[in-house]
């Protein structure tokens, strides 16, 4: 038997060492992977047009973007506006697991015995307490892991709900109890209130995500304490509409001052939404970015 040479003998082990230390970062990669969540939060999906774009594409996107759980503001998913048992359906039947509300959650009387059914289709939490519905949820992945979702109202240039910063402490506190993994879809008009309502809870909640104007802004950011912002998400509708409706019908509201039914456009859509990573274990957001598809 030829023994082998000192250089041999250092290569080999060199090579053990660099497999194992290869192996090694391997674990701490899937591990590291195994403990972040990711959210894709979709745009206020508008009327047929949009809920039918997501029942034919967002079985794919869910797992192009590899998201764990799927949060839609669904309040004007109805033909006209408001929500309907249909198209609320038609969300969930799409791959949503999450349907948050707004101002127009109640606009249609269908929803009133059907929202009390279903445990992830949600109204503002700040409306009175009597109301069908439920203004939160905790959802549980198919990993285990839970996230709390709030569906919540801003006042400004809206009817005069509870207060949504009052509301938040308490709300916070109670799921906290629960779950660290908070998303709250804060349905607002001004995006000073929604600013100055991320900036309030920061530290608090994983992320707050803005709706309600069917605008997407480009100022996605991670405020102090790793919270999760962007000002308005978008929409899901007609690209060649404004803001979903017929481009007529807003036209004429706005040059005779005169009622007009909003109709839902016709054409191409694309969805607005945001991806957000957080880490399942302590709730923080470790990234947030606008996600469109076409």
């Amino acid at each position: 038997m030829i023994p082998l040479g000192k250089g041999v003998v250092n290569r080999k082990f060199k090579k053990s060492i660099d497999f194992f230390c290869f192996r090694v970062t391997m674990f701490l990669a899937i591990t590291e992977r195994l403990i972040l969540m990711r959210i894709l939060f979709i745009g206020d999906v508008v009327s047929g047009p949009g809920t039918t774009f997501l029942l034919d594409n967002l079985w794919n996107i869910r797992k192009e973007c590899s998201a764990d759980v799927v949060i839609a503001n669904g309040e004007n998913s109805a033909d006209g506006n408001g929500i309907l048992p249909f198209s609320a359906d038609r969300l969930f039947s799409a791959g949503v697991d999450i349907i948050t509300g707004g101002n127009h959650s109640f606009r249609r009387r269908e929803i009133y015995s059907y929202i009390d059914e279903q445990e992830y289709l949600l109204r503002p939490v700040n409306y009175p307490t009597d109301v069908p519905g439920c203004g939160y949820c905790i959802y549980t992945t198919d990993r285990g892991d839970k996230i709390a979702v709030i569906s919540m109202l801003g006042t400004y240039m809206l009817d005069a709900f509870d207060c949504p910063f009052k509301t938040a402490d308490r709300l916070i506190e109670k799921i906290s109890e629960q779950t660290k993994n908070i998303i709250i879809d804060f349905h607002a008009e001004a995006t000073s209130e929604k600013r100055a309502f991320a900036e309030y809870v920061a530290g608090r909640v994983s992320a707050v995500v803005g709706t309600h104007t069917h605008v997407q802004t480009a100022d996605e950011k991670i405020l102090s304490d790793y919270t999760g912002f962007i000002t308005d998400v978008g929409m899901t509708g007609v690209i060649d509409s404004i803001l979903g409706v017929k481009k007529e019908d807003v036209i004429y509201r706005f040059t005779t001052k005169m009622p007009t039914r909003f109709n839902a456009a016709t054409g191409d859509c694309e969805m607005n939404g945001v991806l957000i990573d957080i880490d399942a274990k302590t709730g923080k957001c470790t990234n947030i970015e606008r996600y469109n598809k076409k």
